[in-house]
């Protein structure tokens, strides 16, 4: 899995649980938002002093063992010429996407690098329109301008100075988001835990080279740090899935949004940073629009529309 809660934020096309419970979709969807913020705060604390493309390379790399689980099914997979080009194609867009991250990470306060990655579904929904032929709608339409207009009010370009960790922010929801694009045509062929496999071991390879040039020594302290944050991000993934399954994402969406509340409290107590009423406002209403896309698909399933 990414090192990223944005890209758990990609699949908006999730049909319905068969029977919701919202209060617990919910309450895993929190647990969820906990878990990544907590993922987020270790990354800030090892900061600079190590490199971003080693610091997402030893995320993963530690994180093999925990997703040991769904490698398993890689020895018995016989891919095709094909899948494995689009294997290759989905780790490198998903590497660049995590390249990003890492480095936007160290660079802006933790309540920006939460809100602007709520943009990574509106990209993919974008994206499905343009590369995958699916069709636009009033309210796709509406929602995704919504979420850009969230967007310019964090970035506020012309009035405060657009940085390089917001460019690279809106990389890493291009890189992962195209990941999630490639991802929606292998899962209609291949076993869930086969592509989340892979996604692993190929994302962890394509970094190496890229840590590998940067690489400076680590103490046994920031490869702990680094290890915790695999194993948050491990945990946020899993709570996702199980609010998910729990409830339709039209419930359990809206609940994202303490993501960005828990992020600004420990940006304040832990970091030191100040509170932006444009980040929380843009934000809102960057998650309000992606509530407004998850309740879309959801309608579209149930009414046998599909995207």
């Amino acid at each position: 899995m990414s090192g990223s809660d944005a890209e758990a934020r990609g699949a908006v096309a999730i049909p319905a649980a068969p029977s919701a419970a919202p209060v617990t979709g919910i309450l895993w969807m929190m647990l969820a938002g906990l878990l990544f913020v907590g993922m987020t705060a270790t990354v800030k604390h090892v900061g600079q002093a190590v490199p971003a493309p080693q610091a997402a390379f030893l995320r993963f790399a530690l994180g093999l063992p925990l997703a040991l689980p769904m490698l398993w099914p890689l020895l018995s997979v016989r891919l095709t010429g094909r899948q494995a080009r689009l294997f290759g194609l989905r780790a490198l867009v998903h590497t660049g996407g995590v390249l990003c991250w890492f480095f936007a990470m160290t660079r802006l306060p933790l309540a920006e690098v939460t809100a602007m990655g709520y943009l990574n579904p509106v990209f993919v929904t974008v994206g499905a329109a343009l590369l995958l032929g699916e069709r636009w709608e009033r309210r796709r339409l509406l929602a995704v301008g919504a979420a850009f207009l969230g967007a310019l009010m964090i970035l506020r370009p012309g009035w405060r100075a657009v940085e390089a960790g917001h460019l690279a922010m809106i990389g890493a929801a291009l890189g992962l988001g195209g990941g999630y694009l490639v991802a929606k045509r292998l899962s209609a062929e291949l076993e869930a835990s086969v592509v989340v496999g892979m996604l692993s071991v190929t994302v962890a390879l394509t970094l190496l080279p890229f840590a590998w040039a940067v690489w400076v020594p680590v103490g046994a302290g920031q490869v702990a740090w680094l290890g915790l944050t695999a194993l948050f991000a491990t945990g946020g993934h899993y709570a996702m899935t199980r609010a998910f399954a729990a409830a339709p994402l039209g419930t359990t969406q809206p609940a994202t949004f303490l993501q960005l509340v828990w992020s600004v409290l420990v940006g304040l107590l832990l970091f030191g940073e100040d509170v932006d009423p444009f980040v929380i406002a843009g934000g809102a209403v960057i998650v309000a629009s992606v509530a407004a896309l998850a309740l879309r698909e959801r309608r579209a399933w149930r009414d046998g529309e599909g995207p």
